[in-house]
């Protein structure tokens, strides 16, 4: 059986491919796994040296940029975005071409498009040699790149339930959000462990802060005008700050002992699994990760992105009493007060800490790259095709 999978954009879209393959060669061993990537993708480096992942391919892409929110009018005069969406749009006309003729070469058995906009031309290759292909959304609202290709879809996971998405419901399979191998539930113990591992005293409150892959200007800004405060009148606070690819400058004149600043943590789960409070926006794969190893967090959703996917994820896990949700706005307005209020409240009360995280496990499932690697084995030509 040959598979390929596609996605890319953020580590959010890259890192599930990643459990998907591990899944699928657990499941067939012989199966031949092909990841098709976006040429340039500043997050195709996370596919490394994969063992499960048996060849890596590249094509161009091209993202059609628009924000939440954002008035038509707007969106039609501003000049630099209008330039980015042609320029992209030719990069998507030749990713098309070089899809076409990839799909002919590799012919594989089935396709799985995690989303990001190198999953466009892939699926519509995948419509015009007639190879079947699934889809998969983590957040509250469909992605745009998987609702253009939708039409040709065999089948749609998600994350969500059926109501949440405008997919046909006899093609809708709701899994979860896909996490990987590597995450998993964190005792007391095992908490104390992986302090001892990355040499973090075990008495020490570690705090998490991520932006996602890309980081998050808001929020590295909130926490770097305060952390030299914040550190000086908390001797037992240690800071773990993922800020994102090119953006370490944040931190660039200060210098602590008791805070590490990464631009990329490709071993997250390791530095996730010591932390006592997390801090990060709302992508759903990210936050499910953090879910899985049953972690207190606080999410600051992006208001911008497409659909306000980001809000209404942060709005469902609100309603459920597993988060907390701090505006964006509101962070900006109180320049880092806000966050910094509820970090150190979450640090203080270990037992609303506790509850928060105990409600997110409950609602997060780690079983979905299974049931995704079982959909394709059964969708492939080695299956009967119907689920």
């Amino acid at each position: 059986m040959k598979v390929v999978l596609t996605g890319g954009g953020t580590g959010g879209h890259i890192t599930p491919l990643l459990a998907v393959a591990h899944e699928l060669k657990k499941s067939a061993p012989d199966c031949y796994v092909i990841y098709v990537g976006e040429r340039k993708g500043k997050y195709s480096s996370l596919i490394g040296n994969s063992p499960d992942i048996d060849l890596v391919r590249k094509i161009y892409a091209g993202k059609f940029r628009r924000y939440h929110g954002e008035s038509f009018i707007k969106r039609m005069t501003d000049l630099r975005t209008l330039l980015l969406n042609i320029r992209d749009f030719i990069f998507f006309l030749v990713g098309l071409i070089q899809s076409i003729f990839l799909i002919y070469q590799l012919k594989p058995d089935v396709i799985f498009l995690k989303g990001g906009f190198v999953g466009v031309p892939v699926g519509i290759s995948s419509a015009i040699w007639r190879i079947p292909f699934i889809t998969h959304d983590s957040d509250a609202l469909a992605g745009l790149a998987n609702r253009l290709v939708s039409r040709w879809a065999k089948y749609h996971a998600t994350a969500f339930g059926p109501d949440n998405y405008s997919y046909p419901k006899d093609k809708v399979k709701q899994v979860g959000v896909i996490v990987g191998p590597q995450y998993s539930m964190v005792t007391k113990s095992k908490l104390s462990k992986t302090k001892a591992e990355l040499g973090i005293d075990k008495n020490m409150s570690v705090l998490m802060v991520t932006g996602g892959s890309g980081g998050s200007a808001v929020i590295n800004n909130a926490i770097a005008q305060n952390v030299s405060e914040q550190l000086d009148h908390n001797p037992n606070l240690y800071i773990i700050h993922q800020v994102g690819l090119g953006k370490g400058g944040c931190y660039s004149n200060l210098e602590h002992p008791r805070l590490e600043v990464h631009e990329l943590l490709t071993d997250m789960h390791r530095y996730s699994a010591c932390a006592d409070v997390i801090v990060s926006r709302a992508g759903a794969n990210t936050i499910a990760e953090f879910g899985v190893q049953a972690k207190p967090c606080i999410v600051v959703p992006n208001p911008l992105l497409t659909g306000g996917h980001q809000l209404l994820n942060a709005k469902y896990w609100l309603d459920n009493n597993a988060v907390i949700v701090v505006e964006e706005g509101k962070l900006i307005d109180s320049h880092g007060d806000k966050l910094w209020d509820e970090v150190n409240n979450l640090l203080k009360n270990r037992a609303e800490a506790s509850q928060l995280a105990k409600k997110l496990n409950n609602l997060v499932a780690n079983d979905a790259s299974k049931k995704i690697a079982s959909l394709l084995i059964t969708v492939s030509n080695r299956g009967k095709g119907d689920a």
